[in-house]
């Protein structure tokens, strides 16, 4: 999977799609129970930034591995079913961690700037990472360490979540109609 070239696609639908609107179009909800275009996107910077100290830590060489890291069925097994939830084509509803729940935005917050800028910060992670991407170094979920998966797996991870949220997102304008 090329992670780098799925991020610019992802970038560049988001803003073609969203670019235009405006910031009530993108805190528009279409019912209490759903994200708007925003807390989609407000989700994706979370999620992914949350990775970001545990890449810093890799890098360091200063991440300590728990021992079902150790055991490859285990970080396999997990790894697959965390991958297989996220790209399901938001098929099936998951509450994500209240580490991860979309924070109140103020809507003067330029929140298609944010997220354009983290995906770059996410892809310079990926090209500093190569060394440890190419070892398959384990890492483990920001949300709890005993979730643990390859690095290429987390990355795999985090680019078919924010497909699945990106398409929540283009379903929450086609339903508002802007």
């Amino acid at each position: 999977m090329d992670w780098i070239k799925d991020l610019d696609h992802i970038s560049k639908e988001v803003n073609e799609k969203f670019g235009a609107l405006s910031k009530e179009q993108l805190f528009a909800q279409p019912d209490p129970k759903r994200w708007s275009i925003a807390q989609n996107l407000q989700h994706l910077i979370q999620v992914n930034e949350s990775y970001f100290p545990i890449f810093n830590r890799l890098e360091k060489r200063d991440l300590p591995q728990p021992f079902i890291g150790k055991i490859a069925f285990f970080r396999n097994l997990i790894g697959n079913m965390i991958y297989q939830s996220v790209s399901d084509g938001g098929k099936k509803k998951v509450k994500t961690f209240p580490l991860w729940e979309p924070s109140i935005l103020e809507k003067e917050e330029n929140i298609l700037e944010k997220f354009l800028k983290q995906q770059e910060a996410l892809k310079q992670w990926i090209d500093r990472l190569q060394p440890f991407i190419e070892k398959e170094a384990v890492i483990h979920s920001p949300a709890n360490k005993l979730i643990v998966y390859t690095l290429p797996k987390a990355l795999d991870i985090i680019v078919s979540h924010e497909r699945r949220h990106l398409d929540q997102a283009l379903n929450v304008k086609s339903i508002l109609v802007f």
